[in-house]
């Protein structure tokens, strides 16, 4: 079984990459590991002296089930920040388009932040995820712990997951990259709503960095479904450090298809 930070390791952009099965959600490869591995890329083909990413928009535009190839393109460098887009082809069809934006820090005596991190045990000391026998696969690479919210499939009123969340393996990767990867791992928000499994698919997913992770370990995940109707969900989605620090905001759409019968 490859490990994340073996497949980083490893992984050539041009040469394309078979993505193993335990990385898979269904039919297409877990959303988390695709962004990460589109930015990966944009890392291996900046200029020298990138400065740390602050902004993307991924957009999942097929499935992503076959020999994966990331074209990376530099867009545009300025004095302070560059521009990087990515595409990705899955056994030559459309699977991802990824644009991220990197940019140094700037003076400024304006600094505030008014979100609220939950009120939480601390990290680790949750109960496991449960796992459902249709559960996919990727779940398998992190270590998943319930720290608030609701139980996904449980019919609950409330659309919100909550959960501490860290990488098996993750040593040696880029900081930046290995929080892209474990920033999709929980369930999507309205599955806490349905009262059976049904499919769920992202389509795109945006997100700011506010303060470049510098260490590993856990993350305080929260996704809270926003608004969900004709078979869509709008979720925001936050990630926290152990220190408190809020590292990562992000916006995801979700597809919610028919056998999904909600509270």
């Amino acid at each position: 079984m490859s490990s994340f930070a073996r497949l980083i390791e490893e992984f050539d952009p041009a040469a394309g990459i078979l993505p193993p099965p335990h990385w898979f959600q269904g039919r297409t490869v877990y959303g988390g590991l695709t962004a990460a591995l589109a930015l990966q890329a944009a890392i291996g083909s900046a200029p020298a002296g990138l400065p740390p990413l602050r902004a993307a928009q991924v957009a999942f535009v097929g499935p992503a089930s076959g020999a994966l190839r990331f074209r990376p393109r530099l867009l545009r460098e300025g004095k302070s920040s560059l521009s990087i887009d990515v595409d990705a082809d899955s056994d030559g069809e459309p699977a991802l388009r990824a644009l991220f934006v990197f940019a140094a820090a700037r003076a400024s005596r304006i600094a505030h932040d008014f979100s609220r991190r939950p009120q939480v045990r601390p990290a680790g000391e949750g109960p496991p995820l449960p796992m459902h026998e249709l559960a996919p696969r990727f779940l398998g690479n992190f270590d998943v712990r319930l720290a608030g919210g609701s139980a996904p499939v449980s019919g609950a009123a409330n659309p919100e997951f909550i959960a501490w969340v860290r990488h098996l393996d993750d040593e040696g990767v880029a900081p930046a990259v290995a929080l892209v990867a474990l920033a999709d791992a929980l369930p999507p928000a309205a599955l806490a709503s349905f009262t059976e499994m049904a499919p769920v698919s992202s389509i795109t997913w945006s997100f700011e960095l506010f303060d470049p992770p510098a260490g590993r370990g856990w993350f305080l995940l929260r996704s809270f479904s926003q608004q969900a109707a004709h078979g869509y969900s709008v979720q925001d989605m936050d990630i926290w450090d152990e220190s408190g620090r809020r590292v990562l905001a992000g916006r995801q759409s979700v597809a919610l298809y028919p056998q999904g019968r909600g509270h």
